[in-house]
């Protein structure tokens, strides 16, 4: 297939192969978010454990775990790119304003997008937040020497899981650095720590590292062999890392006897944190993806780059789509809208115990807001091109 005019002209200006991931990113992240506000099974078990859901619903799940690394990662090398034109203090002083802008953002427009409480009774510190806390790390990171930023990646990558064993219920601190849980504000307002930030900050820093492999030192050739030996390397260190059980990850790969059971098992290392073998799962993909797909042309390419090229606006409408689509098919299920106003976190909220429908429904649903998005996010692209002039537009 040839190439159009349009994704010619962008080429120029950007590794295309860095859109069509950021572009496959969203979409399937979005496919997760819309089995949370529509599967039935969302509400009452995690599609995730062996003993309760099933390969289709696991591998659904399963999918979209490359997405939080994945674009962690690029939003490092990204900033590489960004950084490539200015001053060292320029770009620490630009990730500096990006980062409070999406803790802002997390805690008001993105918070309220997954909840609709006017009472915002729930704070959560989900991606954006990890983005958001990666990037003001990144901009005294980007300060070492080349080999201290993956010194510094690799002691967190590797070394984090040493951490499994410290607990600490009372400890706000270490709830933001290394464990997923909810911490009380008040009487009735919560924070829940959905993403600590340890090993977040170094995927992003590692990121950051590898966006050196696009400089003009590198051919093409160079950079997709040593790629697809780095991410090759990555995958058979994780499999190698949750048969044995050695190391790497809090919850060991279990044998159930069944191959389903197995297969579901050995596939789901920990996310929250992200483990080590989840992040060599993940992260080993992403290499992979990233270096076979630089020559790759054709209509779908274009598609999805359209949403890579504006994965923030993407973010922001389809959250708010997915909750206002939601309420209306609560509505004609026979339950409230106002069921689908949230005092917690979605699936762990008792109100909506009942509702939800098939997952070859949520399927359904999820191609449709795509579709639907897509035009949407072509015209603000072309917007975005066509008016380099506004600054304000790099914050969306």
């Amino acid at each position: 297939m040839q190439i159009t005019p349009r994704a010619t002209q962008i080429a120029k200006y950007r590794i295309e192969a860095i859109d069509l991931l950021k572009g496959v990113v969203m979409v399937i992240m979005a496919l997760d978010h819309v089995r949370d506000y529509f599967h039935a099974s969302a509400y009452t078990f995690d599609p995730a454990d062996p003993l309760k859901t099933t390969l289709p619903l696991f591998f659904t799940r399963w999918i979209t775990h490359f997405c939080a690394p994945a674009f962690s990662f690029l939003a490092g090398l990204s900033a590489y790119m960004a950084g490539r034109k200015k001053r060292t203090s320029e770009l620490s002083y630009f990730l500096i304003k990006r980062g409070f802008w999406l803790l802002f953002l997390e805690l008001t427009v993105v918070g309220f997008a997954w909840y609709f409480d006017v009472q915002f009774r729930t704070f959560g510190l989900l991606v954006i937040w990890s983005l958001g806390i990666s990037m003001i790390t990144l901009s005294a990171v980007i300060y070492l020497p080349r080999n201290g930023i993956l010194i510094f990646c690799c002691a967190l990558i590797f070394g984090h899981n040493l951490l499994d064993h410290i607990h600490s219920a009372g400890s706000f601190l270490w709830a933001l650095l290394h464990e997923q849980r909810f911490v009380p504000l008040t009487e009735h307002t919560k924070l829940f720590v959905g993403y600590p930030i340890i090993p977040w900050i170094a995927v992003m820093a590692l990121g950051y590292y590898f966006g050196g492999y696009y400089s003009s030192t590198y051919s093409p050739d160079n950079r997709r062999k040593i790629f697809n030996y780095i991410g090759g390397i990555a995958l058979i260190l994780f499999i190698v890392l949750r048969w044995t059980n050695w190391y790497g990850d809090p919850q060991p790969f279990k044998d159930y006897g069944d191959i389903s059971k197995n297969i579901i098992s050995f596939l789901n290392p920990t996310k929250y944190p992200p483990s080590l073998q989840y992040l060599l799962m993940t992260l080993g993909g992403t290499f992979l993806f990233l270096a076979n797909s630089e020559k790759w042309k054709g209509v779908m390419v274009d598609f999805f780059c359209t949403f890579g090229r504006v994965p923030f606006f993407y973010y922001i409408l389809h959250l708010y789509l997915i909750h206002i689509t939601a309420m209306v098919f609560a509505r004609l299920s026979g339950f409230s809208w106002g069921k689908m106003i949230f005092s917690t976190w979605i699936t762990l909220d008792p109100h909506v115990k009942g509702y939800g429908y098939s997952i070859g429904t949520a399927y359904l649903v999820w191609a449709v807001l795509i579709l639907f998005l897509y035009p949407i996010c072509w015209w603000f692209d072309r917007y975005k091109q066509s008016h380099k002039e506004n600054k304000w537009l790099s914050y969306l």
